[in-house]
């Protein structure tokens, strides 16, 4: 696991435990709830934290960190949000059981209520499945279950202040949900202390997460029973998330600079076989899977909740006229984000180096055709999107023939074949970044498209 130092000037944080949630000792960086994040004094001020992924799954507490009105020191706590209704924007603040997993859950100083003009970032709570961040307007009432508060929708802005955080955090693999969107889909992940194979025994790198598929894709009309279509082989990935974040001593209101995208190793080999149906409009896209994760960056006791959500597909494109017998294995990495700077705004970021190579390449008839396994992919913070890619491996055939025929009776046919690899990053940036606390963007950016392509095989023979 990648730990990365931070920067956090005065924040008032406090840790909360989640109800019913028993707690495990966690080796990365972060100290458990009552404890205190390694921090280092700055020349300006600031302190320096690390950052490292929360603990998942149901030993996972869920933290808050708040900011309080005129304070500028860190203040552990106690507290958790207990509810949260999104449509009237009310939460209720309580104390988390003392003692939460058998760990005591006191803060240094007296728990202080909740008041107007606190700053709360909460992990996924009740009614809050992407986390909360938001800051107190109004303090309604108490419960017999707590603080019963109104909020409104903040940024991250004004809970970092003048901190700075930079960090790459592997997504667990076990934590990611998967969702099959037709038959013939198998899903293997591995990770440290619960190694999992793939299928066929094939063991898995730590950290990845492998799809297995086998679908089979239109046939062109009037095609032979022996050319029927067909897309198979797997998708594995390791992806991970990357936050950062520049408050900038001085800079006032808006950050000097921020970063939010997703990058992460790749690999697939796959099969497309038989003779596809043509095309007609766009190319037609089948997704198999859905996937989504929503991994919890711990800045320090800060909570900063990450959505991450793909959906693999496979997609043809052909003219219905060239039968195909192609396997390929695809090898690379990918990086896509949007990165802030002060005076410059948004601009993105994509960048990739894939390479691929024929196991086995066989082309008749003549026609052409292209079939790619790829991915769409979503990033964003307390479930508001900011990031969209769409990165897609693919592989390209095309042949041609000719025939003669003479008086005599004789007949000759030639053809020329080809085989290219390779790959299209595309995508947009989303309002959703404005949650870093910069300017609104009042449109969708474009990534932009980019693409490479390398031939993989040819030959010319007669048929």
């Amino acid at each position: 696991m990648l730990t990365r130092r931070l920067l956090l000037p005065g924040l008032t944080t406090l840790a909360l435990a989640a109800t019913g949630c028993s707690s495990t000792p966690h080796t990365g960086a972060v100290a458990e709830a009552g404890g205190s994040p390694t921090t280092a004094s700055q020349g300006d001020g600031t302190q320096q934290l690390t950052v490292d992924a929360a603990p998942q799954g149901s030993a996972a507490p869920s933290a808050i960190a708040r900011t309080r009105t005129g304070q500028t020191q860190p203040e552990k706590s106690s507290l958790k949000v207990a509810s949260y209704d999104k449509a009237s924007g009310r939460a209720v603040i309580s104390k988390a059981p003392q003692g939460t997993g058998g760990s005591p859950t006191h803060s240094p100083t007296p728990d202080q209520p909740v008041a107007v003009g606190d700053v709360i970032a909460s992990a996924p709570a009740p009614g809050a499945p992407d986390g909360l961040l938001a800051k107190v307007t109004e303090v309604v009432k108490k419960t017999d279950r707590g603080t019963e508060v109104k909020t409104a929708s903040t940024t991250l802005a004004s809970v970092l202040k003048d901190d700075k955080a930079d960090g790459k955090v592997p997504v667990d693999p076990a934590t990611v949900a998967v969702e099959p969107l037709m038959k013939g889909v198998t899903v293997s992940w591995a990770k440290g202390g619960g190694l999992r194979s793939g299928p066929n025994s094939t063991k898995l790198p730590l950290g990845n997460l492998r799809l297995d598929v086998d679908a089979a894709v239109g046939t062109a009309e009037g095609a032979p029973v022996s050319a029927g279509a067909s897309v198979s082989g797997f998708v594995q990935l390791a992806p991970q998330v990357e936050f950062s974040y520049d408050g900038a001593p001085g800079a006032g209101a808006l950050p000097h600079a921020a970063f939010l995208g997703m990058s992460g190793d790749w690999s697939s080999q796959w099969e497309l076989k038989g003779r596809a149906a043509a095309s007609t409009g766009a190319p037609k896209r089948i997704p198999f899977a859905k996937l989504h994760s929503s991994p919890v960056i711990q800045v320090g006791p800060v909570p900063v909740v990450v959505n991450l959500d793909l959906t693999c597909y496979v997609q043809v494109e052909a003219d219905g006229r060239v039968t195909l017998d192609v396997r390929q294995d695809v090898k690379g990495d990918f990086r896509v984000g949007g990165s802030y700077a002060s005076g410059k705004g948004w601009t993105p970021v994509s960048t990739s180096a894939v390479q691929s190579s024929p196991v086995k390449a066989e082309v008749s008839a003549a026609g052409k055709v292209k079939a790619a396994l790829g991915a769409e992919a979503s990033v964003g913070l307390y479930g508001a999107v900011g990031v969209g890619a769409d990165f897609a491996p693919y592989l390209r055939g095309e042949a041609d023939a000719k025939a003669s025929a003479s008086t005599d009776g004789k007949t000759s046919a030639t053809g020329s074949w080809a085989l290219h690899g390779g790959f299209d990053l595309s995508g947009q940036l989303h309002v959703g970044l404005s949650l870093f606390g910069t300017p609104v963007m009042d449109r969708r950016i474009p990534l932009g498209t980019l693409n490479r392509e390398w031939p993989l095989a040819s030959g010319r023979a007669g048929l």
